[in-house]
């Protein structure tokens, strides 16, 4: 007898017992078919159920006749459309604005009126039914969907679920199942509003032109708080979404279409979109009534996370809300460029919308379009153009009340109140920052701002214009969500050369603080100038130039599809140009003078009076607009762009892999330029940073390691196999005693499911290593099991075998990201640099030949261990041996020293991430670990030979790890520290050392005065934290010595 694991079924039965728990009526496929016990079809092609939808009809459609009801019946029934997509957006403007039909009245009289779908008022007129095993039939080809979601009669939503308790089916058997059900029975999906995908652990959510990684996670029932990983995700989307309120506002408001290369897409809002805007709008209602503030809030959804598309969502609500009576809509920016991208977004969501919106030309323009109507309307503008023009009064440009303003990156210096003075040869006068003037022009308007990077605690002046945060969805729950993917830093510091004395005067120096403040200017003109030349210097220019020709083509290489995009991010327009030229002359090929053609182009405004050279490279709106199809274009064979400004804000192109950063940047403008590489693509595992200036500090940390399991089986008697079972089954009772996992052996398949998902986050709290142990040992059971299952006494225990099986196989899942299954060619794509921080490099520096493992040397070890390790099949081993022994060696220091443990626990740490990583190879990461175990004899013997016991020759290393103490009082200076700390720690530590505090405060105070004796650490004005960390260090150092001297 096989054992008893959650099946399909069971999932499928959860389902419904979720959906009942919601009020849908639940029925099974078969009872409805025509030859079933309540027919509801007359055929398996039948798709809707009719007389559920003329019902339904009827019931709120009172004032129409029977016969509109029928030829809206028979609208809906038969699509006019050719292709699936169109049909289904054709469907979804009947669910949002009804179907036109035309009928006479009692007088004769032609009317012409809409046949509503849903009625989205009164939620409980409509007939909400969920169906499992809904068996279809279309083209002769017959599927059963697993569950499907009728609402009066329609079919809006498909389920398919897969088995929990199989490892090797995953989430993507439910996708793929999803999209062959499309092709091969298309006519369900006709009138689909999104799709749901689980395998009774993952659970998401997406439309019928959702790619895989567009189905996202449903992560909160009510918005307010975020399921812990004990929840089903399938349970928390079924609750989260179908509520029956949520779910008819969700299908009617946060549901678009777009066109993107003649063809549509159907975007469905995530959940952090849906709540962001819900709140949002409430927060309005209150902005906008009589008490209010007229200040709405801030939104702050991370780039990359569809910010805009928030904006898009918002604005649908707005038109459509009763409480706003059609409001007029004024959307701000900050840069022309951003204007042109987010008006496009908006432009493409018209449907939802139910307005084209217009772009203001000018302030007078503005006027124009703001007093040309009452109410209505969604106009553009950049915020420049609430400054007062010359001549012109500064007064407003609307009074009305009924104005919602969007700004968007409301973060920017730009919406400041405070005034500057401002001093000609003829006069003196005040500017004022552009909230001033926003707030002046539309003084009885209501703002509300959206941002991609959080406000500072310091900036007053955008929590005074829009008021409190509305909503957070930062960068951690982005990538969680798998909305975004990681970022990930490679550094190639290039040279700076800062022997030129000579002083320059930057001709752009204008250009490149254009996004400074105007006090800040003077003082940093100097080093800017300076900075610029260096880093344009013909030599550097060269050099960077082929590195980054090799370094994206080995990227291009080995990704798996030949699609992806390389931008550079040059300092100023004239590095931009003569980086340009530096590639083309190693690329010749690469270039060419048609803006249609080439493999990279330059990004940049200009002026008639820039150089001859530069003017090609000079582009107007249009041509910009050209090159951005082309970038965003899969097909084009346009690659890599050199940008300055440009497409660093607001340009969305999800293939774009890779940003080579030759430019100062920070704060939100280094946030919001590295996201550019954050978008989900096809199996883009992450973006890459390249950095060429100092931008990063470190390399991002790696996700999760994971770990195969062994499945050597092994063969015993039966007996002895029942024996071993019942000893197994001991082991894992032992290891969830505190846990309650009774609930599982009852009779509800939702209840099973939750004790289920209760037990693997319960594992996954004990620990790595119990975890391990978890599913080794569930592993052994089961092993033992299927070997005496047609005994009696083995029978007995089918079920909770089956139940331990099915949570082994959920840690399984958790623990291994698909995602992160890698083809050999996916992991030759990976990283393969370490971050290094030298600036005085004369070239880019390659890492990995910097450390010279091309010629590795291990002669140190001995023969017979390079035997053994050659002979050894399994590389992983290796490692896992060489570790130990290396682990086992810095317990032994870490007794000891302090500097040399963090020092050598760090390296460990840095290379086994880059294995668990896959950023280098194993045999790599072998040599690595050889090398660390090296440099750790090396610096043992360094301590016996400096004529210092083990105790000073610690306080030693503690003390010289201060370069500057180490420079300026020299060896022999700091050696007489180290004994003198050592002579006095020996002669004040007391057994009571651990729990007096007293004690410890009077040795703590002793040393701090032998260190001013000393006059130890020597000022260092360009570290000014230095004191206190070199103190610190010294202060961990004694805690060490006095711990080893009591023990």
């Amino acid at each position: 007898m096989a054992e008893k694991v959650f099946f399909e079924s069971d999932l499928e039965q959860a389902t419904l017992e979720w959906l009942e728990e919601l009020g849908y009526e639940v029925v099974f496929g078969p009872d409805i078919a025509s030859d079933g016990l309540r027919p509801e079809r007359s055929s398996y092609e039948d798709i809707i159920l009719v007389n559920r939808l003329r019902d339904a009809l009827n019931a709120f459609n009172i004032d129409l006749p029977k016969q509109a009801i029928e030829d809206a019946i028979r609208s809906i029934l038969i699509p006019k459309q050719v292709s699936l997509i169109e049909n289904n957006r054709a469907f979804h403007r009947m669910i949002t604005d009804g179907v036109d039909v035309s009928f006479h009245d009692k007088s004769g009289t032609l009317k012409h009126s809409q046949v509503r779908l849903f009625d989205f008022d009164n939620v409980d007129n409509n007939d909400f039914l969920v169906v499992n095993q809904f068996t279809v039939v279309e083209n002769r080809v017959e599927k059963r969907p697993d569950v499907v979601v009728f609402v009066n009669g329609i079919p809006l939503v498909v389920f398919e679920l897969k088995t929990a308790a199989d490892e090797k089916i995953s989430i993507k058997a439910g996708y793929r199942q999803i999209k062959n059900y499309q092709q091969m029975i298309s006519n369900i999906f006709v009138y689909n509003a999104f799709n749901v995908i689980s395998d009774g652990l993952h659970a998401k959510a997406g439309t019928i032109t959702s790619n895989e990684d567009r189905y996202m996670t449903w992560r909160t029932i009510d918005g307010d708080i975020i399921a812990p990983n004990s929840e089903p995700q399938l349970e928390t989307l079924i609750k989260g979404m179908f509520d029956k309120r949520r779910f008819l506002d969700l299908i009617k408001q946060f549901i678009l279409f777009q066109k993107e290369d003649h063809e549509y897409i159907k975007i469905l809002a995530g959940y952090h979109q849906y709540h962001a805007v819900n709140t949002a709008l409430e927060k309005t209602f209150a902005a906008t009534s009589a008490t209010g503030d007229r200040r709405i809030g801030v939104i702050w959804h991370t780039q990359g996370s569809g910010k805009s598309l928030s904006m898009v969502f918002y604005a649908g609500k707005l038109v459509l809300s009763q409480t706003m009576t059609n409001p007029t809509i004024v959307v701000i920016t900050d840069r022309n460029d951003l204007d042109d991208q987010l008006f496009l977004t908006f432009a493409k969501s018209k449907d939802l919308l139910r307005s084209i919106p217009v772009q203001a030309e000018s302030r007078k323009h503005l006027q124009s379009l703001l007093n040309g109507r009452d109410s209505g309307g969604i106009i553009f503008t950049t915020i420049q153009k609430f400054s007062p023009e010359d001549e012109e009064v500064d007064g407003p440009l609307t009074t009305r009340s009924n104005v919602i303003v969007l700004a968007d990156e409301a973060h920017r210096s730009q919406y400041g109140f405070s005034a500057k003075v401002v001093k000609t040869d003829k006069e003196a006068y005040e500017k004022y920052g552009y909230a001033k003037y926003m707030r002046d022009s539309l003084p009885n308007a209501s703002y509300i701002g959206f941002t991609g990077t959080p406000i500072e605690l310091a900036d007053k002046n955008t929590r005074a214009v829009f008021g409190d945060y509305i909503d957070i969805y930062d960068m951690s729950r982005a990538v969680e969500d798998g909305t975004t993917v990681k970022i990930f830093y490679e550094s190639r510091i290039a040279k700076l050369d800062f022997s030129a004395d000579r002083e320059l005067i930057d001709e752009n120096y204008e250009e490149i603080t254009e996004n400074q403040e105007e006090v800040q200017r003077e003082g940093l003109k100097r080093k800017w100038a300076r900075l610029e030349a260096i880093v344009g210097a013909e030599s550097r220019i060269k050099t960077i130039a082929k590195d980054i020709v090799e370094h994206f083509e080995k990227r291009q290489e080995t990704r798996l599809t030949p699609a992806g995009k390389g931008m550079i991010v040059a300092m100023s327009r004239r590095i931009a140009v003569e980086l340009y030229n530096a590639i083309v002359a190693i690329r010749p090929e690469w270039h060419s003078d048609d803006l249609m053609k080439g493999k990279i182009k330059v990004v940049m405004t200009g002026a008639s009076s820039d150089p001859q050279e530069w003017q090609r490279h000079v582009g107007t709106k249009e041509s910009r607009e050209s090159l951005s199809k082309r970038m965003k274009d899969n097909n084009d064979e346009l690659e890599l762009v050199i940008v300055r400004d440009m497409w660093l804000t607001g340009f969305d192109v999800p293939s774009l892999h890779t940003m080579y950063v030759d430019k100062p940047m920070q704060g939100h403008n280094l946030m919001q330029a590295i996201a550019r590489v954050n978008r989900v693509f096809r199996e883009k595992q992450g973006g890459l940073i390249v950095d060429y200036i100092g931008i990063a500090e470190s390399l991002k940390k790696a996700l999760s390691q994971y770990t195969d399991d062994d499945r050597d089986k092994t063969g015993v008697d039966t007996q002895l196999a029942i024996d071993l079972m019942l000893e197994k089954i001991g082991v894992i009772e032992d290891m969830l005693h505190n846990h309650d996992y009774s609930k599982y052996f009852g009779d509800s398949y939702s209840i099973k499911l939750k004790a289920i998902m209760e037990t693997i986050d319960y594992v996954l709290g004990l620990g790595e290593e119990t975890k391990n142990e978890y599913l080794k040992v569930v592993s052994e059971a089961s092993k033992a099991y299927s070997l005496c299952s047609t005994t009696d006494e083995a029978a007995k225990y089918n079920i909770k075998i089956g139940f331990f099986k099915t949570v082994r196989a959920g840690i399984i899942k958790l623990s291994i990201d698909d995602s992160k299954k890698k083809t050999v060619d996916q992991l030759d794509a990976e990283l393969n640099q370490l971050i290094s921080e030298s600036l005085e490099s004369k070239e880019v520096i390659d890492i990995m030949a910097e450390i010279g493992l091309n010629k590795p040397d291990i002669s140190i070890l001995s023969e017979e261990f390079l035997n053994e390790f050659k002979k050894m099949k399994h590389k992983n081993v290796a490692i896992e041996l060489l570790k130990r022994l290396i682990e086992g060696k810095l317990r032994a220091i870490a007794r000891r020293t302090i500097v040399q443990s963090r020092q050598f626990s760090e390296l460990l740490e840095e290379s086994l991430l880059k294995y668990q990583s896959r950023l280098v190879d194993s045999t790599v990461v072998i040599q690595e670990l050889i090398e660390l175990a090296k440099s750790l004899t090396k610096a043992v013997e360094a301590g016996k030979d400096s004529g210092l016991t083990e105790d000073e020759y610690a306080f030693y290393e503690a003390l010289s790890s201060n370069m500057t103490a180490k420079e300026v009082m020299g060896t022999d200076i700091l050696k007489e520290i180290a004994k003198e700390l050592t002579r006095k720690i020996k002669s004040s530590t007391t057994i009571d050392w651990n729990i007096r505090d007293s004690v410890r405060a009077k040795i703590r105070f002793e040393i701090k005065v032998l260190l001013k004796k000393y006059k130890y650490p020597p000022d260092d004005p360009m570290v000014p934290n230095n004191y206190d960390k070199s103190v610190q260090l010294i202060m961990d150092q004694t805690e060490l010595v006095c711990e080893n001297d009591i023990n």
